[in-house]
């Protein structure tokens, strides 16, 4: 599988990487046997990035990624992530340290690769919603002081929230990577906003990260699942998924998705999940992108489509 660099950190990342998220659900509700075996084929088929965090199932994909790769005494890169609450304002510092410790210990291990926050960004702090201020002035500092401490080797920020927001993180220099938010649906990260089309204008992020040479990583690559071009689930997904910076609604997405079928004969398709992952990749400012998984069928599904390679460029000119 192919390799492309993580930005500034000088890691060699696959393009294809594995979310362990909710949204797939395989790591917070799947059998221990179906993790390990899909963990176990993914490094088998060049996956080296793993993606999780202390926000999904409570502290569940932690754990059970811990224990999955050190059973199989697994050399990868790996990162989590951190979400501040209202009530940890009071002493960001001391919520970031012990949001560490405590993904540090379900993980099993002495540290990470990368340690992000998992904040939406906004001008106006409130709730779940952090203010940029605070991301730059204390978040970003206690960040520095973790990788200092040897608990991660990199920091890096969630790129949900405001545009502003997020061009201000860019732009402070303070982070080694941003996750993205990138899709067929919505390609304003790496292009124009497509005219008429619902939703957030990320203003071109991915390439603001890549000139600050930021690693990027890219999220909702399938737009929680409508790039399926269905609203079913399978029973380990997370059955009501919220858009992020794409229609109003799930059913508005899937709608829009399957709007694109018939692209997929001139890109060499067999399905829409597949368009959409080697819609990802051809953005030569994406260093990796997170897929998250219920079955091995879907894992192996993402292997093929990336490694058929990027579409061909005259089909992403009609997207949009």
């Amino acid at each position: 599988m192919q390799k492309r660099r993580l930005g500034r950190t000088g890691l060699e990342v696959s393009v294809l990487g594995y979310g362990a998220g909710a949204v797939g659900g395989l790591f917070t509700k799947g059998a221990a046997n179906d993790q390990e075996r899909a963990v176990a084929r993914a490094i088998e088929a060049g996956i080296n990035y793993f993606d999780t965090a202390a926000l999904y199932g409570n502290g569940e994909s932690e754990k059970n990624l811990g224990r999955v790769l050190k059973a199989l005494k697994a050399d990868i890169v790996l990162g989590t992530k951190v979400r501040l609450s209202a009530e940890h304002r009071g002493d960001v510092g001391k919520a970031i340290e012990q949001g560490m410790d405590d993904s540090l210990r379900r993980l099993g291990r002495d540290a990470v690769d990368l340690f992000q926050l998992h904040n939406p960004l906004v001008a106006q702090d409130g709730g779940d919603r952090l203010a940029i201020d605070i991301a730059l002035e204390q978040v970003a500092p206690a960040l520095e002081k973790l990788r200092r401490a040897g608990k991660t080797r990199f920091i890096g920020f969630s790129g949900v929230g405001e545009t502003a927001a997020l061009h201000r993180a860019v732009d402070s220099g303070l982070f080694d990577t941003v996750q993205v938010v990138y899709n067929a649906l919505n390609p304003s990260a790496g292009g124009a906003m497509p005219a008429g089309a619902p939703g957030q204008d990320y203003g071109r992020l991915l390439d603001k990260a890549k000139a600050a040479d930021m690693g990027t990583i890219v999220i909702r690559a399938l737009a929680g699942g409508a790039l399926a071009g269905t609203a079913d689930r399978h029973p380990l997904a997370m059955q009501d998924v919220a858009p992020i910076g794409s229609a109003p609604d799930f059913a508005g997405d899937v709608a829009r998705a399957r709007a694109l079928q018939p692209l997929l004969a001139d890109g060499g398709c067999t399905s829409l999940t597949e368009f959409a992952e080697r819609f990802v990749i051809a953005h030569p400012a994406v260093s990796t992108m997170l897929v998250g998984y219920s079955t091995l069928d879907h894992l192996e599904a993402a292997i093929a489509a990336v490694n058929k390679g990027p579409l061909p460029e005259p089909v992403l000119r009609r997207i949009g």
